[in-house]
């Protein structure tokens, strides 16, 4: 799923579920933030006691907090980034099937998805249920595909059944088939490799889409095919209805984040605005307008509508520069004052959290990661 969704939807539904504005931009904010915190190591100027930390050559740093990494960098293709990223918040692990890379196919409501889902459930932890949320999501349109570089991901005769709005890798890409017809499948899987969706291009992320593929579907990928068609429309109705669910249940347990002077009842609009059949700008932007005009939020708060990927790193270092924070180490941060109370940091500490929970849940369920 892209921004669109993972951000700007959830915004709409936690309103419409009866959270407060604060409370719904933290959820969201943090959900979105999954697909954008690349950074995997920080060392630290001025560490604080407060502040829990990491060591490293005896420096004080945050270690192994990315939640995603540059798809198009053949250095982010290494095993590390493959467990802890790709496969933890995207591509969460089935954990069925004959073997290891069957097991790490991902399944709509994966049974290791649902068991942190269940226990951000209990914390009054915004950012941490919104971190789970994300993954929870990505079980409904990333299902069928694994976080690893593997011949699970190997697909075929892959087509858009209606119009379909593509940014310009995929577009080209796109034309590339077109042009080369019986040829292009051949040649496809020499330039991207079967890593995530990346042969399904960005279809199963575009909420409008029917589209179909060819895959492998015997036990030890000897070439027995089996064509599957998707519409995407019915997933992602599906797959928000149970996020609705869930935010209810959250609210329940939490009440201090709702907001009693608002709900919007009207399911049906929320579900066809989901579907919208437009570019990824244009869907987001056509969010923001559903929101004004059923009163989520005011005109006055547009920005605080706006999702702003370098927000939370903004507020928590004194020294942010989007050069310098924009690659995978950043060296010397300076901490915000009350930096423990940043949301970044939140975030932080939520990830850790996720990742000692996830390979935890993977071997209860017979999946053996190595780590």
């Amino acid at each position: 799923m892209k921004r669109d969704i993972h951000y700007y939807a959830l915004l709409a539904f936690c309103r419409s579920c009866g959270f407060n504005k604060e409370s719904s931009r933290k959820i969201a904010y943090a959900s979105q933030y999954v697909d954008d915190a690349r950074i995997n190591l920080m060392t630290i100027q001025n560490p604080a006691p407060e502040v829990s930390v990491d060591r490293s050559d005896n420096r004080a740093v945050f270690l192994n907090m990315a939640t995603c990494h540059s798809y198009f960098k053949i250095k982010t293709f290494n095993y590390e980034a493959m467990i802890n990223n790709t496969c933890a918040f995207h591509f969460v692990p089935g954990c069925k099937g004959e073997n290891f890379t069957k097991k790490l196919r991902c399944k709509e409501e994966s049974p290791v998805a649902l068991v942190l889902l269940n226990e951000a459930l209990d914390d009054n932890n915004l950012i941490k249920f919104g971190i789970v949320l994300h993954a929870y999501a990505d079980t409904f349109s990333h299902q069928g595909f694994s976080g690893m570089l593997s011949k699970v991901n190997d697909i075929n005769h892959c087509g858009a059944r209606n119009e379909v709005y593509l940014g310009i890798p995929d577009l080209i890409l796109y034309l590339f088939k077109q042009l080369c017809g019986e040829k292009y499948d051949e040649m496809f899987d020499r330039i991207v490799p079967a890593y995530g969706h990346g042969q399904a291009l960005t279809f199963p992320d575009l909420p409008y889409l029917v589209w179909s593929y060819r895959y492998d579907s015997s036990d030890t990928f000897e070439g027995r095919y089996t064509v599957v068609e998707i519409d995407n429309k019915e997933r992602y109705q599906r797959a928000l209805a149970k996020i609705k669910g869930y935010l209810e249940i959250y609210l329940k347990k939490h009440p201090e984040f709702r907001d009693s002077n608002y709900q919007f009842d009207d399911t049906p609009k929320l579900m066809s605005q989901l579907i919208n059949k437009d570019s990824d700008r244009n869907r987001e932007e056509s969010w923001i307008a559903f929101m004004l005009k059923y009163g989520m939020f005011q005109k006055n708060e547009w920005s605080g509508i706006v999702y702003q990927e370098s927000e939370w790193l903004r507020k928590a270092f004194q020294n942010f520069n989007p050069q310098t924070f924009n690659n995978r180490r950043v060296d010397n941060v300076i901490l915000a004052d009350h930096f423990a109370e940043s949301d970044w940091y939140h975030f932080y500490q939520a990830v850790k959290w996720y990742k000692k929970r996830f390979f935890e849940c993977c071997h209860q369920n017979k999946l053996f990661i190595p780590k």
